[in-house]
């Protein structure tokens, strides 16, 4: 096991770029070098290589994987076509990956990543920050410890702006589907709406999406999922519905209090103790909730804690060396996907669909055929 992991970074400038600095975080970790960095941009790629300090440079990541050899590669685009064929080279070559959200737009493509991971042993991270946070677990000690009473439902919100319905359930849903499936577990069933300008969806309002997203439909989703344990869990976001400050984010709802979350590596976590969840009915105030517990000073800092990838490079690297699952691993990644495609199978059939999905097929492109889900 190497004591210092070579990195191979991968972009695309003009499609996605380096997503969310997943070019330049590595170097907030002493444990990571990186080797090499490609670009299917030429100025792009220079620009990046110069920005990096790397000589090593390629236009075609796949050459850069052969050549290079890197312990892990960074898969950095934002948009979610390129991720399966990235994802997959790495993987066959060995290569473990850290890489930026959505993971893939299909399931078919989801199983294809896994099974690809499974046969060569590749551990894969994906850049879920909240997923690694500390404060993740403080919610779900207070949960175990009861203080909100029983969950009786997750109730989760997109930033609701011009990507609002469809696009923002891909972009900011995979964040809160992600925390609760962390913190619920994963649905065991899934009904949802999703309409345009007040109608349902048919095949025509069917549009290639935003960020290489794949079949989008719908101005406006509501989803609800049914949880292990008899809770509910639900997504929600209207285009141009948004508020500052944002409702992005997602609310605990229990039968004696609430947990409030946001997403981040050290999100702002609320607690309010009220059964009525109102403030304006009782005389309860929302308390901050730090590592420490409700209305305690946060002893956690430093560096790694305000940057967004930092914990999840190391439990990446952590993982590889003790032959473990990362914390936010592929199956996860997959879980989310599924957590996504339910709602417009949902939507296609008319009805509550299983999960996990027996349609493994996009289902927006199957929209008007009678199959069920």
């Amino acid at each position: 096991m190497p004591e210092t992991f070579r990195i191979g970074v991968i972009g695309c400038t003009g499609r996605g770029g380096f997503g969310h600095r997943l070019d330049t975080a590595w170097k907030a970790v002493p444990e990571t070098r990186i080797v090499a960095i490609a670009d299917c941009n030429e100025s792009g790629l220079a620009r990046h290589a110069r920005k990096l300090g790397i000589e090593r440079t390629f236009l075609d990541y796949r050459r850069m994987l052969d050549e290079v050899k890197p312990d892990i590669a960074a898969i950095a685009p934002r948009w979610a076509d390129q991720h399966r064929d990235m994802v997959v080279a790495a993987a066959r070559r060995g290569v473990h990956v850290y890489m930026e959200k959505p993971f893939c737009r299909t399931l078919q493509e989801a199983d294809e990543i896994v099974a690809t991971c499974e046969k060569t042993d590749v551990k894969l991270a994906i850049a879920h920050p909240t997923h690694y946070s500390p404060k993740l677990e403080t919610v779900r000690q207070l949960i175990s410890d009861g203080r909100i009473g029983t969950v009786l439902e997750y109730r989760a919100r997109g930033k609701e702006d011009r990507r609002g319905g469809g696009e923002d359930l891909w972009v900011l849903g995979t964040h809160v589907l992600d925390m609760i499936r962390t913190i619920g577990g994963h649905p065991l069933s899934c009904f949802s709406q999703v309409t345009q300008d007040g109608r349902p969806v048919t095949r025509s309002d069917v549009v290639e999406g935003n960020e290489g997203l794949g079949p989008l439909a719908g101005d406006h989703v509501e989803a609800v999922y049914r949880m292990p344990g008899g809770a509910t869990a639900s997504f929600s976001s209207r285009r141009h519905a948004g508020s500052r400050p944002s409702r992005y984010g997602l609310r605990i709802l229990g039968s004696s209090g609430v947990i409030e979350l946001v997403e981040g590596t050290m999100p702002p976590v609320k607690f309010l103790d009220d059964p009525t969840w109102s403030p304006g009915r009782s005389r309860a105030k929302w308390q901050d909730v730090s590592t420490a517990g409700i209305g305690q000073p946060e002893p956690l800092s430093g560096p790694e804690y305000s940057a967004r990838h930092t914990l999840a490079i190391r439990d990446l690297i952590e993982a590889i060396r003790e032959d473990r699952s990362p914390l936010n691993d592929v199956y996860d990644a997959r879980g989310v996907v599924e957590m996504i495609l339910a709602v417009f199978e949902s939507q296609r059939v008319g009805g509550p669909v299983r999960l996990p999905l027996r349609n493994r097929r996009h289902p927006l492109t199957m929209l008007g055929q009678r199959t069920t889900g």
